[in-house]
């Protein structure tokens, strides 16, 4: 079997619980090779993770979406000897397509400290092997063409050419679970998967108006649950229209249609803190960030979050529609969520973006009856 070289980060940073999130790791990468029915093994050593399979290339694509590898790098055993190290080297520069017209460098880790040679000065030779044999310039920054990576442990080195981005943060499932909601949009998958990085279970809730907006939804849980080893993505639906219908009539007798979309979300948040308990999620996630809608102001989230006994997470509120439509893009939600979508069929006019608290409260004392 060829071997994968599997790098985590903050993990390390964990102290004593360390091992409670390398075993979590190890369980989610062994649940990511079952699911694509891949052969493989996956064990712990060190600081590092190593999965050996006989399919590296098919494996690779499904580890670069395991929550809490930080990089990956397909990598070959090599004797503890410089020159073969070297040799190794040298044959992965090639292979690479090294040329005179191109620029890399080597970087070395030296785990074992017994091996004669530090660091800079296997750097020093292994580089001047691969001058010599490829003609390529060196490079020590960050963007040379080519950058061949040497790990010198106990039983072997590790020599590598290629070095992977993982999606990095905690394992899954090491968090605790959350309520997600999930609408048709762009916004609540990517908040979905800010959770799911920070290792929590999500489980989405959609409220579903159209037959458009919940197909959209459903293939976004689908998306998610492609990054979800370790976890199952289960989507709960209940019916916007029943939780709608009595609070729209109760606003348009008193005359307050303009604050729909507040008490829309208000009630979002009520059902979903209560479905919570049901699945024993300890969080609400929202895809809401500030000011980017009217139900979206400080005020407004002050008010629609009143008296909401669940954390609420709101993991987009530091981001641009930019960035987060950039963070749809690469997660792969992002062209589900644009199809063509159907307005709700609630929204008035005009809305409430800076009202205030008193009427909030009184009205909601009025619709206290019907509030979920």
């Amino acid at each position: 079997m060829d071997t994968i070289l599997v790098r985590y980060g903050e993990i390390g940073l964990k102290g004593r619980n360390r091992n409670y999130f390398v075993r979590r790791l190890r369980l989610n990468i062994k649940d990511c090779l079952k699911r694509h029915e891949l052969q493989g093994d996956v064990s712990v050593e060190g600081q590092r993770l190593y999965v050996r399979t006989d399919d590296v290339e098919a494996a690779l694509p499904h580890l670069q979406r395991v929550f809490g590898i930080v990089s990956l790098s397909p990598a070959l055993p090599v004797a503890l000897d410089i020159d073969r190290i070297a040799a190794e080297a040298v044959r992965l520069a090639q292979q690479a397509g090294l040329s005179p017209a191109q620029s890399f460098h080597v970087a070395t880790r030296r785990a074992n400290k017994r091996f004669p040679l530090t660091s800079p000065e296997v750097n020093a030779y292994v580089g001047g092997q691969i001058h010599v044999q490829t003609g390529g310039r060196v490079d020590l920054s960050h963007d040379a063409d080519v950058i061949i990576g040497i790990e010198i442990r106990d039983e072997c080195a590790w020599v590598f050419a290629r070095h992977l981005p993982g999606p990095g943060g905690l394992p899954l499932n090491t968090q605790g679970r959350v309520m997600a909601l999930m609408s048709g949009g762009i916004d609540s998958p990517v908040a979905a998967w800010l959770a799911m990085k920070r290792g929590c279970g999500a489980i989405p809730l959609h409220f579903t108006q159209s037959n458009v907006e919940t197909a959209k939804a459903m293939l976004n849980c689908d998306v998610l649950d492609g990054y979800a080893y370790g976890w199952r993505i289960k989507p709960v639906l209940l019916n916007h229209h029943e939780l709608m219908e009595p609070i729209v009539e109760r606003l348009h007798d008193l005359r307050a249609e303009r604050w729909t979309c507040l008490f829309c979300k208000h009630a979002f948040l009520r059902k979903a803190a209560q479905v919570a308990d049901e699945f024993g999620a300890q969080a609400i996630v929202t895809g809401e960030n500030i000011g980017q809608v009217a139900s979206q102001t400080l005020s407004s989230l002050q008010m629609i979050s009143y008296g909401i006994d669940k954390p609420i997470l709101r993991p987009l509120v530091g981001y641009d529609k930019v960035d987060i439509v950039a963070l749809a893009r690469r997660i792969g939600t992002f062209d589900v969520s644009t199809r063509d979508s159907q307005p709700c069929p609630f929204l008035p006019p005009s809305v409430v973006t800076t009202g205030k608290m008193e009427k909030w409260l009184e009205l909601r004392e009025r619709l206290a009856d019907i509030l979920p």
